[in-house]
């Protein structure tokens, strides 16, 4: 079952998170603060898949009214081929067009060989024409990576 990501389902998300290996988290913006101040910013785009009473499956969500960023996508390893990560994706993508949003992004790392794949599967375009760049205005908001 895919549903609307709700702060309560914080700490079996952020244990979710920890599973993936090579996930980063931020202690800032991935902090329970964090993700409540991002869910109140998009109540309705960010979702969680739920199978044997647990939470195997998340994406966050944002939007500016124009376009929107996929953050976080991760499956549970013993959930994976499924149809969960599509199920999810889908689920979103439906929810920011009803919202008017008509471009979405997403980051995945070079070294995500699975996540690359997943994404050229379900038809993205993989840009060459850019650069990515961030600056981060919080030192505190450090990055740590999953092994």
């Amino acid at each position: 079952m895919i549903r609307e990501m709700n702060q309560s389902d914080y700490d079996e998300v952020y244990t979710l998170w920890k599973k993936i290996k090579g996930f980063a988290i931020r202690s800032v913006d991935d902090s329970r603060s964090g993700i409540e101040r991002f869910l109140k910013r998009n109540p309705h785009t960010s979702v969680v898949a739920c199978l044997d009473g647990k939470i195997v499956g998340s994406i966050l969500c944002g939007q500016d009214g124009r376009r929107a960023c996929l953050y976080h996508v991760c499956v549970d390893p013993d959930y994976r081929m499924r149809g969960i990560g599509k199920e999810m994706v889908r689920f979103v993508l439906e929810e920011l067009e009803k919202e008017g949003i008509g471009k979405v992004n997403l980051i995945a790392f070079t070294e995500n060989s699975a996540g690359n794949a997943f994404w050229k599967e379900l038809g993205w375009t993989h840009r060459e024409d850019l650069n990515y760049y961030d600056y981060t205005l919080d030192s505190k908001n450090l990055v740590t990576y999953n092994p």
